[in-house]
């Protein structure tokens, strides 16, 4: 089984694309779905996180305010990294636990799209075989992020310049989506890529 890990900076519409794999069939991992799930069933990563950045950042219910926790890790370095501390190493133990299910049920798909938004940063590189990048303009991932979060520009300006740039992107990526388009187009690129992976998977399946 072919693993692809997915990947791109905020806005750039790793959603997009993921769910366009989906609609072919393609089963889907995502890292930040994950993420969302351990610290919302998992009580004791809610409470290391707190431990860690203080009850402030707890809603009322005592559920996370992710705003409020993006707002400290995406302007601190230092706190993004012990976020990552924290997460990272329990979210490849999920991915590894669900690319183990796909592989052993009794007829595996010929590969499994993996979404890693931090690919470069977190070094999931050991966990996936080939990586596809989807890239898409500054100006367009700002106002999609608006669209979608009702953040400041500044506050979506401190999270690009957190991650890693599309430079450093396109020089891992073995394959690469522009998504400045329509999704029309983006589809016509995804059914492409679906039918390489199809016969890149079966092949060396």
């Amino acid at each position: 089984m072919l693993k692809v890990g997915l990947t791109g900076g905020i806005g750039s519409g790793k959603t997009s694309v993921s769910d366009l794999f989906k609609n072919l069939g393609v089963p889907v991992i995502d890292t930040d779905i994950i993420a969302h799930e351990l610290v919302n069933d998992n009580a004791e990563v809610l409470q290391e996180i707190t431990n860690t950045f203080g009850q402030d950042i707890l809603s009322p219910d005592g559920s996370l305010n992710r705003k409020k926790l993006a707002r400290i890790v995406f302007q601190v370095k230092q706190s993004r990294q012990r976020l990552e501390n924290i997460l990272h190493p329990k979210i490849q133990h999920e991915v590894i636990a669900q690319l183990d299910a796909l592989a052993s049920a009794p007829t595996p798909p010929a590969y499994a799209i993996i979404v890693i938004p931090l690919l470069i940063e977190a070094h999931y590189h050991h966990l996936i075989d080939r990586i596809l990048v989807v890239m898409s303009d500054e100006e367009t991932r700002i106002k999609r992020v608006q669209q979608r979060d009702s953040r400041s520009v500044r506050e979506i300006q401190s999270i690009i310049n957190s991650q890693a740039d599309d430079q450093k992107r396109q020089k891992i990526a073995d394959d690469i989506i522009e998504n400045n388009s329509s999704i029309k187009y983006l589809a016509a690129k995804v059914t492409k890529l679906h039918e390489k992976y199809m016969h890149l998977g079966t092949t060396n399946g």
